[in-house]
């Protein structure tokens, strides 16, 4: 028998050591160990972080319009006329063949000019006449010199290049608060994650609780059905609780696997390596008095809230595409003018020396005028650029009184959700005790299973009303801090070392 018992004994070791390594691992994190993983590993997070290393090429590329181009061009030339006749006199044939090269430095500057450093040469041979009697010349020539051209009016404030690059400026702030927003959004998902997570554990130790509180009472009139103190029917009260109370447990448990899965996903980019992780928050519900102001709210708001400085730059934007195209409704007056020395002589070397020695020096300046009859185009395109500021201001206008009622709406939902958990916190404490006195009415036979399974049931409903009211209460404060537009300060999290 001793030995029939020792391998029982070992067997069930044997079973509790195999069920505890059948348990997934746990990993406790806390809610900045969340935060952290999330700004690394979070797709939303990670996608968003783009678009500002996008913007800042886009703008680098914009400068572009500055580089100064370099071209060069070169052609090799050859006639042959062959003689003929003309009004009854013979003209001997012709050959000729030249070399032609071409180079000009062009570009632009900030302030609207722009400029052609160029220069060219040619070389070029003539044969006339027949076998021995023909005349060969040859001939070549150059020039290099500067000519620029600076606008007075269109084009000058602000020209194609310059909007391009103020447009990308404001495009990588625009970047930059989407990446504040997404940044916002996913920090506040994790958090409310995080809590319902507890909230999920909790609510799994309140069903264990409320069935083990079920099993007891069950246990005890079957022991009074025993003595004969009790009707074997009033045992079906008790049975029918302990398995609602089971059902209970089993979707509270369905809950906390949801929880869990709804946190991985925030956190991790390879969810089949922690799908089967137990995360086991650090932190319980509390709930910790806050002062709420609501015209420091608002105020937070108008200048932390990303979508409204987004929408600002919407503003600032078209404020820049307004004042390229009234610009465009001037007319062109431009100054012109270039400098440079002429070559020429037989050969190469005699056009490259008079250019080097700049004993033939030629320029012109002066102005040209272009008037667009109409500027139809133009035109239209400022009272369109108008209507649209007007728009966006408005828009603007709509979106800051929304972020107010939002902030609103948040500070009153976290005022009464604190005010809720005080509510709960009573109401548990008063559920615990009714169902204290009358389990000692019922031991002496003066109540009814009945009104004691009522009062459990009471008991459980008001247990998990408190840790509803904790969940819900720091709920409220991560949504109001993200209506605010504060959730990184508040986190202590800066965007530029994430």
């Amino acid at each position: 028998m001793k030995k029939i018992g020792a391998i029982l004994l070992a067997s069930a070791l044997v079973t509790a050591a195999s069920a505890q390594t059948n348990q997934p691992p746990g990993r406790p994190m806390s809610l900045q160990d969340c935060f952290a993983a999330a700004l690394t590993n979070n797709f939303d997070v990670r996608i968003e972080r783009f678009n500002p290393e996008i913007s800042q090429f886009n703008l680098s590329a914009a400068y572009s319009g500055y580089d100064p181009q370099l071209s060069f061009s070169g052609q090799h030339q050859y006639n042959d006329t062959g003689g003929y006749y003309q009004n009854g006199q013979f003209v001997p044939p012709s050959e000729d063949h030249g070399n032609f090269f071409n180079t000009a430095l062009t570009g632009g500057t900030p302030w609207g000019m722009t400029y052609n450093l160029g220069g060219n040469v040619s070389e070029q041979h003539v044969t006339r006449g027949l076998d021995t009697n023909f005349l060969t010349s040859s001939t070549s020539s150059g020039s290099v010199g500067l000519s620029v051209t600076q606008p007075l009016l269109k084009n000058f404030w602000i020209d194609d290049t310059r909007l391009t690059i103020l447009v990308a400026k404001n495009q990588l702030k625009y970047s930059e608060q989407g990446l504040r927003n997404q940044l916002i959004t996913t920090l506040t998902a994790v958090e409310n994650a995080y809590y319902e997570l507890i909230y999920a554990r909790e609510n799994v130790k309140v069903q264990q609780e409320a069935q083990e509180l079920a099993q007891t009472q069950l246990d005890q009139d079957q022991q009074r059905v025993q003595v004969g103190s009790l009707a074997p029917l009033d045992v079906q009260q008790d049975q029918a609780q302990v398995a609602q109370r089971r059902a209970d447990l089993i979707a509270a448990e369905s809950a906390l696997g949801t929880a869990q899965r709804v946190l991985k996903n925030l956190i991790t980019d390879e969810y089949s390596k922690s799908f089967d992780e137990d995360i086991q928050p650090t932190m319980t519900l509390e709930a910790q008095r806050q002062f709420f102001n609501l015209q420091d709210s608002w105020s937070k708001g108008m200048t932390e809230r990303p979508d409204l400085q987004q929408a600002k730059l919407n503003v600032e934007r078209q404020g820049i595409q307004l004042k390229y195209d009234r610009n465009q409704l001037y007319p062109e007056v431009d100054l012109i003018g270039s400098y440079g020395f002429n070559g020429s002589g037989d050969q190469y070397h005699n056009s490259f020396m008079q250019m080097n020695d700049g004993s033939r020096p030629y320029y012109t300046y002066g102005g040209q005028l272009t008037i667009p009859l109409g500027n139809i185009s133009a035109r239209n395109r400022v009272k369109a650029g108008k209507a649209t500021e007007k728009q966006l201001l408005l828009a603007l206008k709509q979106l800051e009184q929304n972020v107010m009622v939002q902030i609103d709406d948040a500070v009153g939902v976290a005022r009464a959700d604190y005010e809720g958990v005080g509510a709960s916190r009573q109401a548990r404490v008063y559920a615990e005790a009714a169902l204290d006195a009358e389990q000692k009415k019922y031991a002496v036979g003066k109540s009814t299973t009945f009104t004691v399974l009522q009062l459990q049931n009471n008991l459980t409903a008001a247990r998990l009303q408190e840790i509803r009211a904790l969940a819900d209460y720091n709920e409220a404060l991560a949504n109001l801090s993200a209506a605010e537009g504060s959730t990184l300060e508040r986190q202590h999290l800066d965007i530029e070392g994430k």
